[in-house]
């Protein structure tokens, strides 16, 4: 393992919630799937990674690629096999540090897509098939590279902390979009809570289980660790008494009344 890939908050974070467990064989360097107890019961832990030597350049530093959607749908649906019999399925946690999909001509036409979709669709596939699925933001969540990896969890939990932020794009680009400097985006997004950038505006729309702070996160004590395997456990209780598979329960916040109302209309009249 490179050194920026140790150094990135997703990797610091999987050695530590998995007790620095190997990782399964035969998965590329920047998809680490890892078996780890949880709550006294085996989980699969997943993480994408930099990989500084990534055959394809534009998912070296911690992008969803091709290979990264579909190897990611791969430790998902190995899990949904293995599981598919047993009473009780296992815990699937996300630890999601990822900077965005991977944008090139080479991703465009071999399909980036379907290998992002793929890696979605197998979240959900564990979620109902009765998987408690949480996905654990430490890092960034940008851009499809979200989708694909943990916005399907059951529960999501973030960090709450400055270099932890969920969003469509990146602050650079967005300002390209509007037409505005990254100063004048951020004047505005101090308003318009959809558009900001801190996991608290995120928060407030209703889509994060909990945030929690810790003292260290990009070199957890023992305390940091602990804290937070304390809410994944919380976590994993909170979704086995939930008989619900979907994900209704991101539309309680304030800011998703009008979401709400939309599909309490769509529901009556289809």
């Amino acid at each position: 393992m490179s050194q920026a890939t140790e150094n990135s908050r997703g990797a610091i974070w999987l050695a530590a919630l998995t007790g620095h467990a190997p990782a399964l064989p035969d998965y590329p360097p920047s998809v680490q799937v890892v078996d780890a107890p949880l709550a006294g019961e085996t989980a699969r832990y997943l993480a994408v990674l930099p990989d500084p030597h990534n055959r394809f350049p534009r998912a070296r530093t911690g992008e969803i690629g091709l290979v990264e959607g579909w190897q990611l749908a791969r430790a998902l649906q190995q899990v949904v096999a293995e599981d598919r019999t047993l009473p009780v399925k296992r815990p699937i946690v996300a630890v999601i540090d990822v900077a965005s999909q991977a944008y090139g001509r080479r991703e465009e036409a071999y399909g980036i897509h379907q290998a992002l979709a793929g890696a979605a669709g197998a979240y959900a596939e564990a979620r109902l098939a009765g998987h408690p699925v949480i996905g654990l933001i430490v890092g960034k969540a940008m851009s499809g590279a979200f989708l694909a990896h943990g916005y399907q969890a059951n529960r999501l939990i973030a960090l709450d902390d400055p270099q932890v932020m969920v969003h469509a794009m990146g602050k650079a680009s967005a300002a390209r979009i509007t037409l505005r400097t990254v100063e004048a985006l951020e004047a505005l997004a101090a308003t318009i809570p959809p558009m900001a950038y801190d996991i608290g505006n995120y928060a407030s729309l209703g889509l994060l289980w909990r945030t929690l702070t810790v003292v260290q996160p990009d070199a957890p004590s023992s305390e940091d660790v602990a804290q937070v395997e304390a809410i994944l456990q919380a976590a994993l209780a909170d979704i086995r008494l939930d008989p619900e598979r979907g994900l209704a329960s991101r539309l309680g916040a304030p800011q998703r009344q009008a979401s709400a109302r939309v599909r309490e209309v769509l529901a009556q009249q289809w």
